[in-house]
C-alpha cells in the first residue's frame, strides 16, 4: 500500500507523540479495527509508523465480533494486504446489550463491555499497549458534551495507563481532524464497513458536531485553538 506523506497527518502525529511519548522503544501495541473510518486509518498509521521510526515497535491488529454476524472479510483483507498479524475476538456483546438486557442507555454497558473484552484480548496476546481511532474532533465533542450535560471540564486523554489491567491506552490521532481522516480513506480506499449497532447516530454526539460546524464559521481557527487550549491546561497532564 502506498504512503500518503500529509503534513496535516505524520506532522499532528509526530506533535502528539512529543508531547506524550505514545509510542515507545519496544512497545506490543494492540491496534483495535472496528471498520470504521478512524479505526481503518488508524491501522494504516501504526504499519507505516513503524517502518520508519527511530525506534522499533510491533504491532498486532484486533477486532471484536460483537456477535451480529458481520461481514469481517475486508478488514482480513486489509490487514494480509500490510502483512500486519490480525485477530479476531469473537464475542455476543450485541445480542446481550440490546436482546438480552434491553438496555435503557445501551450506549454506556456496550462500551464498558467492549474496552473490557479488547483489553483481555491485547493481554493475552501479549501487548503492552492498545491504540484506538479517536481524533481530534471526537475529543472536542466529548470535551463540549462533559460540560453541556455534565459540569465539567474532561474529554479523552492521548494516554492513560490502566493500572487495573497493566496495560496503557493510546489514541495516535488525537491531534488529527476529522477532515484529514475522511482524506486518507478516500485517497488510499480504505475498508470501512457498516455499524450494525440500533443506536447508530442517535447520540447528543451529533448534536456537538453541529455546535462545532456552526462555532466554526465565525472563527476558522476553531478546532486549533481548542487544542491549544487543552495542551495549555491541565486536562491533557505531560
Amino acid at each position: 500500500m502506498k504512503r500518503i506523506y500529509r503534513k496535516e497527518l505524520w506532522q499532528r502525529i509526530g506533535r502528539a507523540n512529543a508531547d506524550f511519548r505514545l509510542v515507545e522503544d519496544g512497545d506490543h501495541i494492540a491496534v483495535g479495527l472496528s471498520g470504521g473510518k478512524d479505526s481503518s486509518t488508524l491501522v494504516y498509521v501504526m504499519n507505516e509508523w513503524r517502518k520508519f521510526s527511530p525506534v522499533s515497535f510491533s504491532v498486532t491488529v484486533i477486532t471484536l465480533d460483537m456477535g451480529w454476524g458481520t461481514d469481517l472479510s475486508p478488514l482480513v483483507r486489509y490487514c494480509a494486504e500490510m502483512n500486519v498479524p490480525y485477530h479476531i475476538e469473537p464475542t455476543k456483546i450485541g445480542p446481550i446489550v440490546f436482546d438480552t438486557r434491553r438496555e435503557s442507555n445501551p450506549c454506556s454497558l456496550c462500551a464498558k463491555l467492549r474496552r473490557g473484552t479488547l483489553h483481555n484480548a491485547a493481554k493475552k496476546l501479549g501487548c503492552n499497549k492498545v491504540a484506538l481511532g479517536h481524533h481530534l474532533d471526537d475529543a472536542l465533542e466529548t470535551l463540549l458534551l462533559c460540560m453541556s450535560f455534565e459540569s465539567r471540564i474532561k474529554t479523552c486523554k492521548p494516554k492513560t495507563y490502566l493500572d487495573r489491567k497493566d496495560i496503557t491506552l493510546i489514541r495516535p490521532l488525537i491531534y488529527v481532524e476529522e477532515k484529514t481522516i475522511n482524506k486518507i480513506v478516500n485517497r488510499l480506499g480504505l475498508p470501512v464497513i457498516q455499524n450494525p449497532c440500533p443506536a447508530a447516530g442517535s447520540t447528543k454526539r451529533q448534536d456537538m458536531k453541529n455546535v462545532i460546524a456552526f462555532w466554526e464559521k465565525h472563527s476558522p481557527k476553531l478546532r486549533d485553538n481548542l487544542l491549544g487550549a487543552l495542551r495549555n491546561s491541565n486536562v491533557w497532564p505531560r
